[in-house]
């Protein structure tokens, strides 16, 4: 970038105020960005369908925010196509394109409390309630962090100290996000890890967790796999932008399109369309529920099929956690 001044003095294109001169230095690619836009929207509207089918509430809530704000990103970028130098659009993709991962992630983090009920409590370090609590937690401040430093940054016209703060602050969320992921995965890890060395060494399975036969199944093996897809990909985006936003703005990097597409775009986009073609409404049927406040909850799949006198014992307040029902008063993600 030949003069950091014309970023905030240049309005459009001109010999005076060359491309080069943009905080990205290039016209962002119009089929490119037209594509993505499109394929967002109708992750969004087929998220929205299946969420509202299958009544995976929390997780078609994440799953359709994180669309949306791609979405809107990319239409920040066409605005950019249009007018590199254009503070609306910049505003528009530096804000939701930050944010949008975090969205999709959520729906990665939902995944593990269901997998530990179903496979077995007893191996897990935590109660399956804690891991949503945990990793949405993390997420939510990761979605603050990022969206107070898109938002100092887009609105720093001229004010070079604001850009910087606001750059460290969305950095610091940023890279909050693959050290969430990163514990998820050790968690997670270990307790497959666990449960592997409890069966290999003999120690019988508890009658309430017996591996449901729904479990055995190509749809859930490919929904693991989305999973893990999904997680890998939002994962190298994220050490990606790590390496974009620390260059400072206008930092070689930031001005190379094609990794941005590949390592941004791409990322985000298979990460959506894992988690939207093996959905768990018919891969994995225990994440099918609604949120509860009460004590009355429609039982999964898998409690269904327990003993009647499993299901008829749950009258503590220690059987109503077991059971998975939300006591009265109590929200409950799903």
């Amino acid at each position: 970038m030949s003069s950091t001044a014309n970023v905030w003095t240049c309005d459009a294109v001109t010999p005076i105020c060359p491309i080069q001169d943009s905080l990205y230095g290039y016209f962002p690619s119009l089929p490119a960005n037209a594509f993505f836009l499109a394929l967002f929207i109708i992750l969004l509207i087929t998220q929205l369908y299946l969420g509202i089918r299958y009544r995976t509430w929390t997780f078609a809530f994440a799953l359709s925010c994180g669309c949306l704000v791609e979405a809107v990103g990319y239409i920040g970028r066409l605005i950019l196509h249009h007018n590199p130098f254009s503070n609306n659009g910049f505003t528009m993709q530096i804000c939701c394109l930050i944010m949008g991962p975090a969205w999709l992630a959520m729906g990665v983090y939902l995944t593990l409390k269901h997998v530990v009920k179903a496979f077995g409590p007893q191996y897990s370090y935590l109660k399956p309630k804690y891991y949503t609590w945990l990793f949405i937690g993390g997420d939510c401040v990761s979605l603050s962090l990022q969206a107070a430093g898109g938002g100092l940054s887009a609105g720093a016209i001229g004010n070079l100290s604001q850009l910087s703060l606001g750059s460290n602050i969305a950095i610091a969320g940023i890279i909050m996000q693959p050290v969430t992921l990163a514990i998820f995965a050790a968690l997670a890890g270990l307790f497959l890890l666990r449960r592997y060395l409890a069966r290999r060494n003999g120690v019988p399975e508890k009658e309430e967790t017996l591996v449901n036969p729904q479990l055995q199944t190509i749809r859930f093996k490919l929904f693991v796999g989305a999973v893990v897809i999904a997680f890998l990909t939002i994962f190298t985006r994220c050490v990606y932008r790590i390496a974009e936003m620390m260059g400072g703005w206008g930092n070689p990097l930031m001005q190379d399109q094609a990794e941005f597409i590949a390592l941004d775009s791409v990322m985000c986009s298979l990460a959506a369309l894992a988690l939207t073609i093996f959905h768990p409404g018919f891969c994995f049927p225990q994440m099918v529920q609604p949120i509860s406040f009460g004590r009355r909850k429609l039982l999964t799949t898998l409690e269904d099929n327990r003993p009647a006198h499993s299901a008829s014992s749950a009258s503590s307040e220690a059987d109503l956690e077991k059971a998975d029902i939300a006591k009265p008063g109590e929200f409950y993600f799903r």
